[in-house]
């Protein structure tokens, strides 16, 4: 069993309610002191899954965290309790397009529109569900990936998983764009080789792509990466003029930063290498999903359980 001082610690830096059924919201009518909250909260039922409240005052709010001796009733008096923030640290934000359950939802809306400096940023959302963050502190996550197009695939699937997975600590992706123009203007060529149509490039001079396999080898510059090469060689029997385009090749992780890139050396699985996640180049969600948490120290997803259809007047205490 938790203990109170477990129960009612400081929260950590991005803490949010999960699920946020664990937050309810109450509205007073006193002014949300410390001593008032203690004496109108000390032996009232709470629901058994409620571990925080909001108390609202007019405009005001103050974030509480409870703790209950015995979870077990559907209703169980608070036995202690701990104001977290007052008015003065806690602030309300209506958005109604985040998502409350998303910390990286609740981080975003808490930074864009609430004031720098508060504790707790209570906000109430979609569906007029309300959820809060402590001192909202994003996780920021390179994704270094290829451009044309844009935006690329590996960003455009690391935006999904945040938006859905709810284990996730609040996350700020910035991409790292491996541009082929870029490439290409700083090593000029009459003619270039990419490895794929899906590129979709307009370069200065002739271009060609590897995947549709040209019956000739032509004096091109190959911009690509190794498994590129090794396409060329099994078909022209040689060694191109290459300029590297594997996103691996990238050097150095501004402050630190945690890296998500892929490779098509790699063809199943995630590789994890000194803050640096790897996925296949032609990944599917659940891998970028996999190294998405990987890179935040959770675990891979559980299983969902698999449990009885709850029946209409017995519905069990759980």
């Amino acid at each position: 069993m938790t203990s109170a001082a477990q129960a009612l610690s400081e929260p950590a830096p991005n803490t949010v309610t999960r699920p946020y059924r664990g937050l309810s919201v109450q509205d007073v009518d006193f002014a949300l002191t410390d001593a008032a909250i203690r004496g109108w909260l000390l032996g009232r039922e709470i629901y058994r899954r409620t571990d925080y409240l909001a108390l609202r005052h007019g405009s005001e709010t103050a974030l509480v965290a409870v703790h209950a001796e015995d979870r077990g009733p559907l209703f169980t008096p608070v036995s202690d309790l701990r104001v977290l923030a007052g008015p003065a640290d806690t602030v309300w934000i209506d958005d109604p397009d985040a998502d409350v359950g998303n910390a990286s939802a609740l981080a975003r809306t808490a930074l864009e529109r609430g004031p720098a400096g508060a504790s707790a940023y209570v906000v109430q959302g979609r569906y007029e569900h309300v959820n809060f963050i402590w001192a909202p502190a994003p996780i920021r996550m390179h994704v270094t990936e290829v451009v044309p197009p844009h935006p690329p695939k590996l960003f455009a699937m690391a935006e999904q998983v945040v938006a859905f997975d709810e284990d996730l600590p609040p996350v700020e992706l910035v991409l790292d764009a491996v541009d082929i123009r870029e490439l290409a203007g700083a090593h000029p060529a009459p003619h270039y080789l990419l490895p794929c149509r899906g590129s979709g490039v307009d370069l200065p001079g002739e271009v060609s792509f590897l995947d549709t396999r040209p019956a000739t080898e032509s004096d091109w510059l190959l911009i690509g990466c190794d498994r590129s090469r090794q396409f060329h060689e099994h078909f022209y029997g040689t060694d191109p003029a290459r300029v590297e385009l594997c996103p691996l090749a990238r050097s150095g992780r501004e402050d630190g930063a945690a890296v998500l890139a892929k490779c098509c050396l790699l063809e199943r699985g995630i590789a994890l290498s000194d803050g640096r996640a790897v996925v296949p180049w032609g990944s599917n969600l659940d891998e970028v999903r996999s190294a998405l948490r990987a890179l935040c120290g959770l675990p891979p997803p559980a299983p969902t359980d698999l449990v009885p259809v709850p029946e209409p007047g017995r519905a069990p205490v759980n």
